[in-house]
């Protein structure tokens, strides 16, 4: 081989392994510039919660059984219940927290954008949102998408609805369970697009749409608002599956098990019978299990970071699962929600909670 020879190899491998470093840069940015929106950087919101003296909770604006403010600004719900469970678990003060009310549309924003430090807004379980938006810590309502209708329409199936109006909230999963149902059942759909709870419910008693479409334990919450209830009847048809749940920030696993762990708390005391009414160190001795569950025996909390009492006080403060379903969508309530599916695992239910061991 001559010189020329050689030197043109040398040269044609610099070019070569130049231009392998402008692809891999180029490939680097793209995928930079395509990446989710959620941050992996780990961050200590635990420690921020605990400086700040209180837990930021995004919810619903109003849905009722699950975060409804009164007109002192107070909440109640089942949602705006497990904000001051996770408070209760980190401060023993279900007051310590600020419920800021989110649309649908803002929900994930402020999450990703630090604005919240945890989402419990009846969001339903996706694989996308969990990739794109945060962490599901867990479901704490199992739930199918509806439609509900007047009776005086003469309407009693979804299966009649082709080319009527339908109410349903833009950009949700609602929206886009209502395009495959009527896809799938060879209908023309007809959308009546609205950002709001409020506005759908204003629409829809106002006759603007023959149906409104959301899952059907919010159809049951608009149908118990409405100024004549018995006139209006949620339709068979269970067209999705929602199972509903807390999210969390990726890139934060404490604080994720700080939450996950708060509901699995209220799971487990309904599944030993602890309530508020009964949970007390003595009471807590009866069973192993139940001494764990509420920091007589164990550092469960510190695993945590937070007192070893943290599940004693959700319970004192809030109560179980049960107590707190039942005091906010239950059969006794204005939803008049049966348990159904969201009965307890030991029940033919499918509340299932790891153990505190």
């Amino acid at each position: 081989m001559n010189y020329s020879t050689q030197r043109f190899g040398a040269e044609r491998k610099k070019i070569i392994k130049t231009v392998g470093a402008l692809l891999i840069s180029v490939s680097t940015v793209l995928f930079s510039s395509a990446a989710p929106a959620q941050s992996n950087v780990q961050s200590n919101t635990l420690q921020e919660v605990k400086s700040r003296g209180k837990v930021v909770c995004g919810l619903n604006k109003g849905l009722k059984g699950f975060a409804e403010a009164n007109s002192l600004g107070d909440y109640s719900g089942l949602d705006s219940d497990f904000c001051r469970a996770v408070a209760s678990a980190v401060f023993n003060d279900p007051k310590a927290v600020e419920f800021v009310p989110l649309t649908a549309g803002e929900r994930f924003d402020a999450l990703t954008a630090g604005q919240i430090d945890l989402l419990a807004r009846n969001t339903t379980w996706t694989m996308s949102r969990n990739i794109e938006y945060g962490e599901f810590i867990g479901v704490n309502y199992y739930d199918g998408q509806g439609f509900m209708v007047s009776k005086r329409s003469g309407i009693r199936s979804a299966l009649e609805l082709d080319n009527k109006g339908i109410c349903v909230i833009k950009d949700t999963t609602t929206e886009l369970n209502a395009i495959d149902f009527f896809k799938v059942s060879k209908m023309r759909y007809r959308p009546v697009y609205f950002d709001t709870n409020a506005e759908i419910n204003r629409a829809y008693e106002g006759g603007q749409c023959a149906a409104m479409t959301t899952d059907r334990s919010g159809l049951a919450a608009t149908r118990a608002t409405l100024s004549r209830p018995d006139a209006h009847l949620v339709l068979p048809e269970v067209i999705s599956k929602e199972p509903l749940g807390p999210m969390v920030r990726a890139g934060d696993a404490n604080w994720g098990n700080v939450v996950r762990w708060t509901l699995n708390c209220m799971i487990n005391a309904e599944e030993m019978g602890i309530t508020t009414s009964n949970v007390s160190r003595s009471a807590a001795r009866a069973t192993p299990a139940a001494a764990r569950l509420l920091g007589v025996e164990g550092e469960f909390g510190s695993l945590l970071g937070i007192d070893n009492a943290w599940c004693a006080n959700v319970i004192t403060h809030v109560g179980n699962y049960s107590e707190s379903y039942e005091r906010n969508v239950g059969e006794s309530t204005p939803l008049g929600l049966a348990r159904g599916v969201n009965r307890l695992w030991t029940d033919g239910g499918l509340l299932y909670a790891p153990p505190i061991r």
